[in-house]
Protein backbone atom coordinates (compact mmCIF):
# COMPACT_ATOMS: atom_id res chain seq x y z
CA UNK A 1 0.00 0.00 0.00
CA UNK A 2 1.43 3.80 -0.71
CA UNK A 3 1.57 6.31 1.87
CA UNK A 4 -1.61 7.47 0.69
CA UNK A 5 -3.63 4.86 0.74
CA UNK A 6 -2.42 3.87 4.59
CA UNK A 7 -3.21 7.37 5.37
CA UNK A 8 -6.67 6.70 4.19
CA UNK A 9 -7.22 3.67 5.57
CA UNK A 10 -6.11 4.63 8.94
CA UNK A 11 -8.48 7.81 9.13
CA UNK A 12 -11.33 5.90 8.15
CA UNK A 13 -10.20 2.99 10.58
CA UNK A 14 -10.43 6.41 12.98
CA UNK A 15 -14.10 7.24 12.26
CA UNK A 16 -12.39 10.44 10.69
CA UNK A 17 -13.43 12.54 7.74
CA UNK A 18 -10.51 14.25 5.86
CA UNK A 19 -11.82 17.84 7.35
CA UNK A 20 -11.37 16.20 10.38
CA UNK A 21 -7.50 15.39 9.58
CA UNK A 22 -6.97 18.35 7.93
CA UNK A 23 -8.32 20.39 11.57
CA UNK A 24 -5.68 18.37 13.46
CA UNK A 25 -2.84 19.08 10.81
CA UNK A 26 -3.68 22.54 10.53
CA UNK A 27 -3.80 21.89 6.54
CA UNK A 28 -6.92 22.14 3.96
CA UNK A 29 -8.75 19.70 3.40
CA UNK A 30 -7.57 19.76 -0.31
CA UNK A 31 -4.14 18.81 1.14
CA UNK A 32 -5.80 15.71 2.38
CA UNK A 33 -7.27 14.95 -0.37
CA UNK A 34 -4.34 14.90 -2.36
CA UNK A 35 -1.48 12.89 -0.07
CA UNK A 36 -4.75 10.41 0.07
CA UNK A 37 -4.72 10.15 -3.59
CA UNK A 38 -1.02 10.23 -3.57
CA UNK A 39 -0.63 13.54 -5.45
CA UNK A 40 2.23 14.25 -3.49
CA UNK A 41 3.33 13.30 -0.03
CA UNK A 42 3.45 15.00 2.95
CA UNK A 43 6.56 17.16 3.48
CA UNK A 44 9.18 15.62 6.02
CA UNK A 45 8.38 17.15 8.71
CA UNK A 46 4.37 16.80 8.70
CA UNK A 47 5.18 13.08 9.07
CA UNK A 48 5.64 13.06 13.08
CA UNK A 49 1.94 15.06 13.02
CA UNK A 50 0.44 12.64 10.93
CA UNK A 51 1.38 9.92 12.67
CA UNK A 52 0.33 11.15 15.95
CA UNK A 53 -2.85 12.21 14.51
CA UNK A 54 -4.04 9.21 13.12
CA UNK A 55 -2.53 7.75 16.60
CA UNK A 56 0.04 5.02 14.66
CA UNK A 57 3.44 5.44 13.64
CA UNK A 58 5.64 7.18 10.71
CA UNK A 59 6.87 3.17 10.09
CA UNK A 60 3.19 2.18 9.74
CA UNK A 61 2.80 4.99 7.54
CA UNK A 62 5.62 4.76 5.40
CA UNK A 63 5.07 0.93 4.93
CA UNK A 64 5.06 0.14 1.32
CA UNK A 65 3.34 -3.32 1.98
CA UNK A 66 1.19 -4.10 5.27
CA UNK A 67 -1.02 -7.12 6.11
CA UNK A 68 -4.68 -5.62 5.78
CA UNK A 69 -5.87 -4.51 8.91
CA UNK A 70 -9.82 -2.99 7.83
CA UNK A 71 -11.34 -6.01 8.26
CA UNK A 72 -10.69 -5.47 12.16
CA UNK A 73 -13.61 -4.15 14.40
CA UNK A 74 -12.63 -2.99 18.11
CA UNK A 75 -15.11 -4.52 20.84
CA UNK A 76 -15.97 -3.34 23.76
CA UNK A 77 -17.16 -6.43 25.62
CA UNK A 78 -14.52 -9.43 26.30
CA UNK A 79 -17.60 -11.48 27.91
CA UNK A 80 -21.05 -11.93 28.83
CA UNK A 81 -22.38 -9.94 31.59
CA UNK A 82 -25.09 -12.20 31.90
CA UNK A 83 -22.42 -15.27 31.66
CA UNK A 84 -20.30 -13.24 34.28
CA UNK A 85 -23.35 -12.42 36.73
CA UNK A 86 -24.74 -15.90 36.75
CA UNK A 87 -21.10 -17.60 37.12
CA UNK A 88 -20.02 -15.18 39.92
CA UNK A 89 -23.75 -15.65 42.20
CA UNK A 90 -23.62 -19.69 41.44
CA UNK A 91 -20.01 -19.27 42.74
CA UNK A 92 -20.47 -17.32 45.90
CA UNK A 93 -23.77 -19.57 46.58
CA UNK A 94 -21.46 -22.98 46.30
CA UNK A 95 -18.71 -20.97 48.70
CA UNK A 96 -20.99 -19.99 51.00
CA UNK A 97 -19.42 -16.39 50.45
CA UNK A 98 -22.09 -14.16 52.55
CA UNK A 99 -20.33 -10.61 52.01
CA UNK A 100 -20.60 -11.72 48.10
CA UNK A 101 -24.04 -12.57 47.56
CA UNK A 102 -24.37 -8.64 49.69
CA UNK A 103 -22.72 -7.45 47.17
CA UNK A 104 -23.74 -8.78 44.57
CA UNK A 105 -27.28 -7.05 44.88
CA UNK A 106 -25.64 -3.73 46.22
CA UNK A 107 -23.40 -3.19 42.87
CA UNK A 108 -26.89 -4.20 40.68
CA UNK A 109 -28.63 -1.40 43.06
CA UNK A 110 -25.89 1.54 42.71
CA UNK A 111 -24.55 0.83 39.23
CA UNK A 112 -28.05 0.11 37.90
CA UNK A 113 -28.91 2.11 34.30
CA UNK A 114 -24.62 3.30 34.16
CA UNK A 115 -22.60 1.96 31.38
CA UNK A 116 -18.79 1.92 30.54
CA UNK A 117 -16.79 4.64 29.06
CA UNK A 118 -16.97 4.02 25.06
CA UNK A 119 -14.86 5.61 22.48
CA UNK A 120 -17.02 3.61 19.57
CA UNK A 121 -20.73 3.85 20.94
CA UNK A 122 -21.20 0.75 22.39
CA UNK A 123 -23.23 0.69 25.34
CA UNK A 124 -21.88 -1.57 28.04
CA UNK A 125 -23.63 -2.08 31.44
CA UNK A 126 -21.07 -0.64 33.93
CA UNK A 127 -21.14 -3.97 36.02
CA UNK A 128 -19.21 -5.81 33.16
CA UNK A 129 -15.98 -4.04 35.16
CA UNK A 130 -16.24 -5.40 38.73
CA UNK A 131 -17.49 -8.81 37.18
CA UNK A 132 -14.79 -9.18 34.80
CA UNK A 133 -12.16 -8.08 37.87
CA UNK A 134 -14.27 -10.77 40.40
CA UNK A 135 -14.37 -14.15 37.05
CA UNK A 136 -10.39 -12.61 36.79
CA UNK A 137 -9.51 -13.73 40.69
CA UNK A 138 -11.41 -16.79 40.39
CA UNK A 139 -9.00 -18.10 37.87
CA UNK A 140 -5.64 -16.65 39.55
CA UNK A 141 -7.21 -18.45 42.30
CA UNK A 142 -6.94 -15.54 44.25
CA UNK A 143 -10.80 -15.40 45.47
CA UNK A 144 -12.31 -15.15 49.20
CA UNK A 145 -15.86 -13.34 50.33
CA UNK A 146 -14.37 -10.32 51.51
CA UNK A 147 -12.35 -9.99 48.51
CA UNK A 148 -14.89 -11.00 45.93
CA UNK A 149 -17.32 -8.28 47.57
CA UNK A 150 -14.44 -5.38 47.83
CA UNK A 151 -14.24 -6.42 43.93
CA UNK A 152 -17.96 -6.12 43.18
CA UNK A 153 -18.08 -2.60 45.36
CA UNK A 154 -15.19 -1.07 44.52
CA UNK A 155 -16.14 1.93 42.36
CA UNK A 156 -19.26 2.64 44.04
CA UNK A 157 -18.30 5.05 46.77
CA UNK A 158 -16.04 7.16 44.19
CA UNK A 159 -19.04 7.08 41.39
CA UNK A 160 -22.54 6.47 42.77
CA UNK A 161 -23.90 8.54 45.46
CA UNK A 162 -23.49 6.53 48.27
CA UNK A 163 -20.87 6.43 51.57
CA UNK A 164 -18.75 3.88 52.21
CA UNK A 165 -20.67 4.15 55.92
CA UNK A 166 -24.00 2.95 54.00
CA UNK A 167 -22.60 -0.55 52.66
CA UNK A 168 -24.05 -3.52 54.47
CA UNK A 169 -20.87 -5.38 54.31
CA UNK A 170 -18.28 -5.66 57.43
CA UNK A 171 -15.92 -3.48 58.21
CA UNK A 172 -12.92 -5.08 56.15
CA UNK A 173 -14.42 -4.87 52.71
CA UNK A 174 -15.84 -1.28 53.96
CA UNK A 175 -11.95 -0.40 54.58
CA UNK A 176 -11.00 -1.66 51.02
CA UNK A 177 -13.70 0.32 49.20
CA UNK A 178 -12.87 3.20 51.06
CA UNK A 179 -8.73 2.82 50.19
CA UNK A 180 -9.86 2.62 46.32
CA UNK A 181 -11.66 5.44 46.29
CA UNK A 182 -10.08 8.62 44.95
CA UNK A 183 -10.77 11.91 46.04
CA UNK A 184 -8.25 15.02 45.60
CA UNK A 185 -7.34 15.93 49.27
CA UNK A 186 -7.67 19.33 51.08
CA UNK A 187 -4.79 21.47 50.02
CA UNK A 188 -2.82 19.40 48.16
CA UNK A 189 -3.06 19.10 43.83
CA UNK A 190 -4.23 15.77 41.92
CA UNK A 191 -0.89 14.73 41.46
CA UNK A 192 -0.02 14.86 45.62
CA UNK A 193 -3.45 13.44 46.41
CA UNK A 194 -2.14 10.23 43.82
CA UNK A 195 0.89 9.82 45.53
CA UNK A 196 -0.81 9.77 49.29
CA UNK A 197 -3.80 7.64 47.96
CA UNK A 198 -1.72 4.90 46.60
CA UNK A 199 0.54 5.00 50.05
CA UNK A 200 -2.61 4.50 51.59
CA UNK A 201 -3.58 1.64 49.27
CA UNK A 202 -0.23 -0.39 49.86
CA UNK A 203 -0.61 -0.62 53.80
CA UNK A 204 -4.55 -2.05 53.30
CA UNK A 205 -3.99 -6.04 51.65
CA UNK A 206 -7.24 -6.53 50.33
CA UNK A 207 -7.22 -3.28 48.49
CA UNK A 208 -4.23 -3.25 47.31
CA UNK A 209 -5.45 -6.78 45.27
CA UNK A 210 -8.77 -5.00 44.10
CA UNK A 211 -6.89 -1.98 42.79
CA UNK A 212 -4.01 -4.61 40.82
CA UNK A 213 -7.06 -6.29 39.10
CA UNK A 214 -8.59 -3.22 38.21
CA UNK A 215 -5.80 -1.55 36.89
CA UNK A 216 -5.36 -4.68 35.12
CA UNK A 217 -8.67 -4.47 33.53
CA UNK A 218 -8.72 -1.01 32.62
CA UNK A 219 -5.61 -1.14 30.88
CA UNK A 220 -6.78 -4.44 28.67
CA UNK A 221 -9.59 -2.62 27.87
CA UNK A 222 -8.71 0.98 27.69
CA UNK A 223 -8.51 0.98 23.28
CA UNK A 224 -12.39 1.45 23.69
CA UNK A 225 -13.01 3.55 26.23
CA UNK A 226 -10.11 5.69 26.52
CA UNK A 227 -9.18 8.89 24.22
CA UNK A 228 -5.14 8.33 22.59
CA UNK A 229 -4.65 11.19 25.30
CA UNK A 230 -5.92 9.73 28.06
CA UNK A 231 -4.02 6.33 27.03
CA UNK A 232 -0.74 8.23 27.57
CA UNK A 233 -1.66 9.55 30.80
CA UNK A 234 -3.18 5.97 31.90
CA UNK A 235 0.44 4.46 31.06
CA UNK A 236 2.61 7.01 32.78
CA UNK A 237 0.02 6.70 36.14
CA UNK A 238 0.51 3.24 35.73
CA UNK A 239 4.18 3.02 35.74
CA UNK A 240 4.80 5.52 38.39
CA UNK A 241 2.11 4.19 41.16
CA UNK A 242 0.73 0.42 39.51
CA UNK A 243 3.94 -1.35 38.95
CA UNK A 244 5.23 -0.41 42.54
CA UNK A 245 2.49 -1.33 44.12
CA UNK A 246 2.74 -4.72 42.06
CA UNK A 247 6.01 -5.04 43.64
CA UNK A 248 5.16 -4.34 47.44
CA UNK A 249 1.97 -7.16 47.50
CA UNK A 250 4.28 -9.48 45.85
CA UNK A 251 7.02 -8.65 48.67
CA UNK A 252 5.06 -8.31 51.84
CA UNK A 253 1.69 -10.48 50.79
CA UNK A 254 2.91 -14.06 50.13
CA UNK A 255 0.07 -15.76 48.85
CA UNK A 256 -1.05 -13.63 46.12
CA UNK A 257 2.90 -14.19 44.96
CA UNK A 258 1.95 -15.86 42.01
CA UNK A 259 -1.09 -13.83 40.84
CA UNK A 260 1.46 -10.52 41.11
CA UNK A 261 3.43 -12.18 38.24
CA UNK A 262 0.50 -13.02 36.02
CA UNK A 263 -1.19 -9.86 37.02
CA UNK A 264 2.25 -7.30 35.90
CA UNK A 265 2.75 -9.65 32.71
CA UNK A 266 -0.28 -8.51 31.50
CA UNK A 267 0.15 -5.24 32.50
CA UNK A 268 3.16 -4.70 31.73
CA UNK A 269 2.83 -5.96 27.66
CA UNK A 270 -0.05 -4.23 27.38
CA UNK A 271 1.90 -1.22 28.28
CA UNK A 272 4.78 -1.80 26.13
CA UNK A 273 2.78 -2.89 23.03
CA UNK A 274 0.61 0.63 23.54
CA UNK A 275 3.89 2.84 23.98
CA UNK A 276 5.41 1.05 20.21
CA UNK A 277 2.03 2.37 19.12
CA UNK A 278 1.63 5.81 20.70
Amino acid sequence: MSIGSQISARRKQMSMTQQDLAEKMEVSFQAVSAWERDEYLPETDKLRGLAKALNTTVGFLMEESIYDIKHWELKDAMFSVDNMLRRVKMYAQAKKYKETQKAIKLMLTYHEGTYRKSTIGEKIPYVIHPLMMACHAFALGIDSDDLIAAILLHDVVEDCDVTTEELDVNDVIKDAVRAVSFEVQDGMSKEESKKVYYDYIGKNKLASVVKLLDRCNNVSTMATGFTPNKIAKYVDETEKYVLPLLDIVKREYDEYYDATFLIKYQIFSVLETIKRIL
